[in-house]
């Protein structure tokens, strides 16, 4: 599992000071992001633009699923904790859970498939990515 820390600021926020649900999405993706940069530096340089400028691959959303469970508010400090439940040929399946302390604010499943920029078609996952998701 890997976490990934984040503060709420009044950007994040309605006028009430609760996070806004669609902000959710954006902590879910940070935390994907960072997850990808550890993982690749074990086998590259670490950055999602090194896979689209040598391998033309990236990572495109197909399904998300989302269950809110209590708000999040101004100034709280969230971690989003991130797992691989599943990886096949062409795409990765997380489950997410955003966390304030050990409350559960919100729980993703999110799937990603893997696409060659030129083609905009499904392309086989990468033969190191998978183990060092699994190394983590």
């Amino acid at each position: 599992m890997f976490c990934h820390q984040i503060r709420v600021y009044y950007s994040d926020t309605d006028c009430g000071g609760i996070v806004y649900h669609g902000r959710y999405l954006d902590f879910a993706e940070h935390a994907r992001t960072e997850l990808l940069r550890v993982v690749a530096s074990s086998a590259e340089d670490g950055s999602q633009s090194r896979l689209m400028e040598t391998e033309n691959l990236a990572f495109v959303v197909k399904s998300i699923n989302i269950d809110y469970a209590k708000p999040g508010k101004l100034d709280d400090l969230l971690v989003v904790e991130t797992s691989v439940i599943e990886a096949k040929h062409f795409s990765l399946t997380f489950l997410q859970i955003v966390k304030r302390g050990e409350e559960t604010l919100c729980t993703l499943k999110v799937k990603v498939a893997s696409i060659n920029l030129k083609t905009l078609r499904p392309v086989a996952l990468p033969p190191w990515l998978v183990p060092a998701f699994e190394a983590l």
